[in-house]
């Protein structure tokens, strides 16, 4: 059961790939597809593994990102 819940603002992102280095767990990817912009953004491909620290956030020059810990 994950600790913490990562929300991405996809229209934001600018695919730096910031928060997915900063992940300690490796919840965050770069995707597919891609937002209006032409980016590519980050999403969480495994959900479950997040412990809420953050991190992704607070490394995230775009401030796209929100983290709820459950």
């Amino acid at each position: 059961m994950a600790k913490g819940r990562v929300e991405i603002n996809a229209e934001a992102c600018k695919s730096c790939q910031y928060c997915v280095i900063s992940c300690p767990k490796k919840v965050l990817v770069i995707g597919e597809n891609v937002n209006s912009k032409g980016y590519p953004y980050s999403v969480a491909a495994t959900p479950e593994a997040c412990i809420g620290c953050a991190m992704c956030a607070q490394m995230c020059p775009e401030d796209c990102i929100e983290v709820w810990r459950d």
